[in-house]
């Protein structure tokens, strides 16, 4: 049976985490190059995940938003790091308070037809960003729950576990598979999470389109930043 005390504590924090992303959120700038970056005034959340897993669907159906994260037309090609704030607010004085915290939408890897180049420049810019980056307190990986985890997907899990950057294993597209399927694939990758030395031992399914998962993921962020 679970706990009344903690189930009372995780309402709170979907809660807490839902009025959160229902306030002020705005694209804020793109960064090509580690010397593009926005000043590291506030904690960071990043996603990652191979090109077409529904990362920016994801980002939109979390921030309830649609469009505040773009679909490139050229899958692989853009590789730059977007950044948006969250919680920022206007004053009486007209300036702009400090946002809450960021969030970082992280170039798409693994498309087959990206050039030799473009592969090499998203490795470089990911690294250093994941290795340099004192404010970013966590990042989701997200992963197709029809195709699993891909050998692309651990050279990404590789380096956040080689930076000591703690990460979370989102599925993704969770309504494009039978039950069964599903929980086959989450075993699986909470198999590969536990071998892991900076993965969270634990797995959030999402849908975008049916909203499944959606406010546990909101909470998951909010918990990252605490």
């Amino acid at each position: 049976m679970s706990d009344p005390a903690e189930e009372a504590q995780r309402a709170e924090a979907i809660e807490e985490a839902r009025r959160i992303f229902a306030g002020p959120i705005g694209f804020l700038k793109s960064a090509p190059g580690l010397k593009f970056l926005p000043d590291p005034i506030v904690s960071e959340v990043a996603f990652a995940g191979r090109s077409n897993v529904g990362k920016s669907s994801l980002i939109n159906a979390l921030t309830n938003r649609n469009g505040i994260a773009r679909t490139s037309n050229t899958p692989g090609r853009t590789q730059e790091l977007n950044f948006f704030d969250v919680g920022v607010t206007e004053l009486e004085n007209g300036a702009l308070t400090p946002p809450l915290f960021r969030l970082v939408d992280m170039p798409g890897y693994g498309y087959a037809k990206a050039p030799k180049d473009v592969a090499k420049q998203w490795r470089f810019l990911v690294n250093d960003y994941l290795r340099g980056r004192a404010v970013l307190k966590r990042a989701l990986v997200l992963i197709d729950s029809r195709h699993g985890i891909k050998d692309v997907d651990r050279t990404l899990l590789d380096m956040l576990d080689e930076a000591a950057v703690g990460y979370r294993l989102v599925l993704t597209k969770a309504d494009k598979v039978k039950a069964s399927e599903l929980d086959a694939v989450r075993t699986a990758t909470l198999a590969e999470a536990r071998g892991r030395t900076a993965a969270y031992p634990e797995i959030i399914a999402t849908s975008s389109e049916k909203g499944m998962g959606l406010p546990e993921l909101r909470a998951a962020v909010i918990e990252a930043l605490a």
